[in-house]
């Protein structure tokens, strides 16, 4: 297997990384990318005011998986666990422990290349891995990286050294980065989840007020919770909330921030979903209380409602949108057909449950819920007394 190391302070981690990264690992024809965030630059302490590690490695990994590239890139916390100064021939070192029979290659940028030769142990490194340098252009680097792989080769004979130009890789300063983002900038050169986290986590001089956000700062926030496969549906659900707000007459503006935060705590393990219901007061029935898919519609409802400061309209449409419930209100109904009916939704009868929900909304919720009754009783699971008693009043209606 072909891996590579791209370690560096990522403070923070920017589209510069992300793009460079995605195009070595195609270049390259990588099979797996390990992304490392050091514990401590070698050469200059961390700037005062930084993140601590672990809000590093999770603004790490939430880049990574920007990439797209799903379970072949992995952000590994070997040198925030050790500690101290983080120097790359140990990381190497490490690393090859991990992987002992594999090849590795070494990701960096320009500068980085052309100090390689003072940095602790170059020949270690270059025993230990191969460098794969990347710059802009071929007239930016070509003549310098030719000077530089002469002086490594020479210090290294059996050094395997790449050099490669990636002219989409976006160029920016992490230091103007973090004095743009103080002052209200930057969100431009970072990947929406990283910068939703940055806000959330009020880093980097951010002084986000969580429960006045505007939607286009809500957006990323709440795209911060979310494991990346689920960005596209909530994105869709977001949409399809807008659709059918307008259609039926519910307020745009909360279909919206329904949308985007009712899955907010989807990732979470029943372990973390029950801690939150006694955090917040939440009774499960006997049935709760064994289906984690039930929990995060309420668990989700009780955050947006403590953290977001969603009123009680917006609370009860992501409380009740995964079982429904008796005389549902307009926006409880948009936002369990949004979720059900999304434009990534792809399953058997998605396209009549459809064309229902644009005749008529009564008519698209019974057949939504008639469908999850149907579904429930073909994998021999109970059917929430909610989703039972709302398909009912519907029959009466």
């Amino acid at each position: 297997m072909r891996i590579g190391v791209y370690g560096g302070t990522f403070n923070p981690p920017h589209l510069g990384h992300i793009t460079a990264a995605r195009a070595v690992f195609e270049l390259l024809k990588l099979d797996k990318l390990l992304l490392i965030p050091d514990s401590q630059p070698p050469h200059k302490p961390l700037p005062k005011g930084s993140p601590t590690a672990h809000q590093r490695l999770e603004l790490t990994r939430l880049a990574g998986e920007q990439l797209g590239l799903e379970e072949k890139v992995e952000t590994l916390d070997i040198e925030l666990r050790r500690g101290g100064r983080s120097y790359t021939a140990d990381t190497l070192a490490a690393v090859r422990e991990l992987y002992p029979d594999d090849e590795l290659w070494l990701l960096m940028g320009t500068d980085m290349f052309l100090t390689l030769h003072t940095w602790r142990e170059p020949e270690r490194i270059m025993a230990l891995a191969g460098i794969a340098a990347f710059g802009r252009s071929e007239t930016d680097t070509e003549e310098l990286f030719a000077v530089q792989r002469e002086l490594l080769y020479r210090m290294c004979p059996t050094a395997r050294i790449f050099t490669l130009t990636v002219p989409g890789v976006v160029d920016v300063s992490s230091t103007d980065l973090r004095d743009s983002l103080a002052k209200g900038g930057g969100s431009y050169y970072l990947a929406p989840a990283v910068y939703g986290a940055i806000l959330r986590d009020k880093l980097y001089g951010t002084d986000a007020d969580l429960k006045a956000l505007p939607l286009e700062k809500l957006r990323p926030v709440a795209l911060s919770f979310l494991k990346h496969k689920r960005i596209p549906h909530v994105l869709g659900a977001e949409q399809e909330a807008i659709r059918l707000a307008l259609r039926y007459g519910a307020d745009v503006g909360r279909a919206r921030v329904a949308a985007l935060l009712h899955d907010c705590t989807k990732k979470l393990e029943m372990d973390e979903q029950t801690a939150l219901c006694r955090r917040y007061g939440i009774q499960l029935d006997e049935l709760e209380q064994h289906a984690l898919k039930l929990l995060h519609a309420k668990t989700g409802a009780a955050i947006a409602r403590d953290i977001f400061g969603v009123d009680d309209e917006i609370y009860t449409a992501i409380f009740w949108h995964t079982t429904g419930h008796a005389n549902m209100t307009l926006l409880e109904k948009v936002m369990y057909l949004a979720d059900y009916i999304e434009p990534t939704r792809s399953f058997p009868g998605v396209d009549e449950l459809r064309a229902a929900c644009n005749e008529d909304l009564d008519k698209g919720l019974r057949m939504g819920l008639e469908m999850t009754i149907q579904e429930m009783h073909d994998r021999g699971n109970p059917v929430h007394s909610a989703t039972l008693e709302a398909d009912e009043y519907l029959k009466g209606n």
